[in-house]
């Protein structure tokens, strides 16, 4: 019988193990807290939307620290 909630996701995690915030975003993989926080129950969709939002927020603020 299926469950009608979502299986946890089974995507790898963005963590790269370079954990430092700045207000609620990790510097090292760009994830939110509350992200990093629903990481393990969330569906994979849910997890690749997550990973493309932090690989987004991450590639943002590096080309913001290359500026002249």
């Amino acid at each position: 019988m299926a469950s009608s909630a979502s299986a946890p996701g089974r995507q790898p995690s963005p963590c790269v193990r370079q954990c430092c915030l700045d207000g609620d975003e990790c510097l090292g993989c760009g994830r939110l807290m509350k992200e990093i926080l629903e990481w393990a129950a969330a569906s994979d969709a849910r997890q690749q939307q997550i990973i493309l939002a932090a690989r987004q927020r991450y590639g943002s603020r590096q080309a913001a620290r290359i500026k002249p």
